[in-house]
C-alpha cells in the first residue's frame, strides 16, 4: 500500500482556522481614554512651556503623535483643548462637592471649598497657567474668554447660588452687595495671588499657608455672617 495513502490529505485554505490579529477592531474605551488623556497633557504642557500664541495644533499632533485632524474633531481645534483641560483641572478638584445641594453649615461647606480653591489655584500649573495668561491677554482675548468662560465665571456662579440660596441667605447680613460676594471670598481664600503669580513667592509653608487661609476666611465670615 502506498504511504501516500496513509498520509492526511491536507485541509483547503479556507477551512483553516482564522486567529485575530491584535490589532484588529477598533480601540476599546480605555484605550481611547487614555489617548485622548495624554493628547490634553502633552497640550498643557507645551501650553506653559512656550506660550499659547507659540503652538500651533501640528505642533501638538507631532509630540502627542495624534493627527491634526483627531484634534479637531475630539476638541474642534486648540481653544477647545484648553477649555477641555480646564475642565478636568477643576474636575480633580470639584468632581465631588454640588454647592447648589451641600446641607453641612455655612462655615463647613465653604471651609472645604476654601481649601480646594487654594489647592487648586496656587498649583504649580496654575500659577504658570496666569502668567501665560498676563502675558497674552492683549494679543489673545479669546484665550482670556475661555479661561474665565471655563475656571473663574464657573466658579463665582456656583458661589453666588450658593450664597442665594433661602438657608444660606437667612445666616447673612441684610445690606450686602450680593453681586460683589462671589469676588469677596475668592479673594479671601487665595490672599496675595500677584505675588505667587509674578514674583514666585508663596506665603511659606504648608501649615503657614493653611493658618493665613483660615484668618482671611474669619475676616469673611464676621464680614458677611450675622
Amino acid at each position: 500500500m502506498s504511504k501516500m495513502t496513509d498520509s492526511p490529505r491536507p485541509r483547503p485554505a479556507s477551512a483553516a482556522k482564522k486567529v485575530p490579529s491584535k490589532g484588529a477592531g477598533r480601540p476599546r474605551a480605555a484605550e481611547v481614554e487614555a489617548r485622548l488623556h495624554d493628547l490634553k497633557q502633552t497640550a498643557g504642557r507645551l501650553f506653559l512651556d512656550k506660550g499659547y500664541g507659540n503652538v500651533s495644533l501640528e505642533m501638538i499632533a507631532r509630540e502627542a503623535r495624534v493627527a491634526v485632524r483627531t484634534i479637531y474633531i475630539k476638541f474642534g481645534g486648540k481653544n477647545g483643548l484648553l477649555s477641555a483641560l480646564l475642565q478636568d483641572k477643576r474636575a480633580q478638584f470639584f468632581a465631588d462637592m454640588d454647592l447648589d445641594k451641600d446641607q453641612r453649615p455655612i462655615r463647613e461647606v465653604l471651609d472645604d471649598l476654601a481649601t480646594r480653591l487654594y489647592s487648586l489655584l496656587t498649583s504649580p500649573e496654575a500659577v504658570g497657567l496666569q502668567r501665560m495668561l498676563a502675558a497674552e491677554a492683549r494679543s489673545n482675548p479669546q484665550l482670556v474668554d475661555t479661561f474665565f468662560a471655563m475656571g473663574p465665571n464657573v466658579t463665582r456662579d456656583a458661589i453666588a447660588r450658593f450664597l442665594k440660596r433661602p438657608d444660606v441667605r437667612d445666616q447673612l447680613l441684610d445690606d450686602l452687595p450680593e453681586d460683589q460676594l462671589p469676588v469677596h471670598l475668592i479673594n479671601c481664600v487665595l490672599g496675595d495671588q500677584l505675588s505667587r503669580v509674578l514674583r514666585g513667592q508663596p506665603e511659606g509653608t504648608p501649615e503657614q499657608c493653611t493658618a493665613a487661609r483660615r484668618k482671611r476666611m474669619e475676616l469673611f465670615y464676621r464680614s458677611v455672617l450675622r
